[in-house]
């Protein structure tokens, strides 16, 4: 079945002229994986989502879709903490503990400060 993910990389690929094989070819990646990362068969890369952004010159409101695309397709999220300093680790853990405790309140401002939005 195809992922939300899905939907907007084929929209993606339908707007500008383009087959499976096309992006496929400029993701670096065979049609199949990029087939199955469609359908919720295989997660994408993480690499994917500034290579995307990139390739396709995508506004504002198309990132904001394709970031809304990949957290509902996404069950899990692995980070590569092999250069990160103890105080980016100590903070991922923490981060990853509390996750399922936040308010609303709390999830907004730490989305502010991600995104570099001032406090309201």
């Amino acid at each position: 079945m195809i992922t939300s993910l899905g939907k907007f990389l084929r929209k993606l690929r339908i707007d500008h002229g383009e087959i499976l094989k096309h992006m496929a070819d400029k993701l670096g990646v065979t049609v199949s994986f990029l087939s199955a990362v469609e359908n919720g068969k295989k997660r994408m890369p993480s690499d994917w989502n500034e290579q995307i952004c990139t390739l396709y010159n995508l506004s504002n409101q198309q990132k904001e879709d394709f970031t809304a695309a990949i957290a509902e397709t996404t069950k899990a999220i692995e980070m590569d903490l092999v250069s990160a300093s103890m105080e980016q680790r100590e903070l991922a853990v923490s981060f990853a503990r509390s996750f399922s405790k936040l308010d609303d309140a709390q999830m907004e401002e730490i989305r502010n400060i991600l995104l570099g939005r001032k406090p309201k």
